[in-house]
């Protein structure tokens, strides 16, 4: 029972969670009102696993607690570009949230919004363009971004799917380039 517990805690201590967003909420009763939080929570290893989760309760720290549970139940893997930036632009929507991410060159940094930037910094991003469109809403961009990094695809997966190797896929980009600034 112990070890099983101490298992978990190492588990858990590799992951780094960030508070997005926590909202109050009231129910008129007869009494007065009663108040409920919701939290927005954040969850990765910075190293290509992220996950969001939400949770509700009548304090705080157990709404966030729940919040955080909730990410580690559903953490999705997103191959990274040299361990720091993504493959390629990608463009992600959920509801009136959109969002546009964009590769950066090295040294570029972590440029995004609130809600964004949380995403990123616990996937291990370390260069990245962003722009959010449309809603404001917290939990529309955590679920759009997450949307985008979801059709993030590395060209090992891309070439595995056409049957064909990295290099030839590579190959095939350069000189593609190369005979369009020709013609």
């Amino acid at each position: 029972m112990a070890r099983e517990r101490q298992q978990r805690e190492e588990r858990d201590s590799e992951f780094v969670d960030r508070l997005v967003h926590i909202n109050r909420v009231a129910k008129v009763v007869k009494g007065g009102r009663r108040f409920g939080f919701a939290a927005l929570v954040v969850v990765g290893d910075q190293k290509g696993r992220v996950g969001f989760g939400h949770g509700k309760a009548r304090e705080v720290p157990e709404a966030i607690r729940k919040a955080t549970d909730a990410a580690k139940r559903g953490l999705v893997r997103v191959s990274l570009k040299e361990g720091r930036t993504l493959h390629h632009d990608v463009n992600g929507r959920h509801g009136a949230g959109k969002v546009v991410l964009r590769a950066a060159p090295p040294g570029t940094g972590i440029i995004a919004g609130g809600p964004m930037r949380a995403v990123f910094e616990a996937l291990g991003v370390h260069d990245v363009v962003s722009k959010s469109l449309g809603s404001s809403n917290p939990y529309n961009l955590v679920r759009a971004t997450f949307d985008a990094l979801k059709n993030e695809d590395s060209p090992r997966s891309v070439a595995a799917r056409r049957g064909i190797k990295v290099s030839v896929l590579q190959g095939r980009r350069r000189d593609g380039g190369s005979e369009a600034a020709e013609a």
